[in-house]
């Protein structure tokens, strides 16, 4: 079992080239917005209810995939790196699947904030995340967590085995799955 976990600011692009690296290596994908817009019918997004059900419907699925017999899954998440609580967290999931003898995969995308505007309203996005769809409100967010968190590295990952970082500002999804299916030898 291998899980790759693809991480990096709002709308740099993680659900798009984790469909692609899908199609191309068999994994299936995550995407972090399958349970937060399940969530989001109930309880705003933030709230301590949200919260709860958010990660214990994450937590459920991660347990089950990690000790099934899928070949691999890939996880998107946003991930605030300067918050221990998110470290924290990726940790959490990846114990599940080291627990069961998988491997884990890190990849960092990072893209100019002006692509991640355009691709903030992207019809794939604003398709697959109904939250989005208020883009002027989407675009605070993205604005305001751009100032808030530190969402990509400078060179100081905290793991370096099995890691990659691609910039994708002027790359296709496509493009970078490729480049990190050739990078793992998927």
């Amino acid at each position: 079992m291998k899980l790759v976990v693809i991480f990096g600011p709002p709308a740099v692009g993680k659900m798009a080239v984790g469909r692609e690296l899908a199609k191309l290596i068999g994994f299936k994908l995550f995407h972090n917005h399958m349970t937060i817009e399940l969530v989001l019918e109930f309880f705003d997004y933030g709230t301590q209810k949200f919260n709860i059900l958010n990660q214990e419907f994450r937590r459920r699925i991660f347990e089950e995939v990690a000790s099934s017999d899928l070949p691999g899954m890939i996880f998107t998440y946003v991930w605030a790196l300067d918050e221990e609580s998110d470290k924290r967290y990726v940790n959490g999931i990846t114990q599940l699947f080291k627990e069961n003898g998988g491997k884990i995969f890190y990849v960092e995308l990072e893209a100019t904030l002006e692509e991640r505007l355009k691709r903030n309203v992207s019809e794939l996005r604003l398709q697959e995340k109904p939250s989005k769809r208020d883009t002027e409100l989407s675009q605070k967010r993205l604005l305001r967590t751009e100032k808030k968190y530190k969402m990509n590295t400078d060179n100081d990952f905290f793991y370096q085995e099995n890691y990659i970082k691609i910039n994708s500002t002027k790359l296709s999804a496509e493009e970078t799955a490729k480049l990190i299916k050739k990078e793992f030898n998927f």
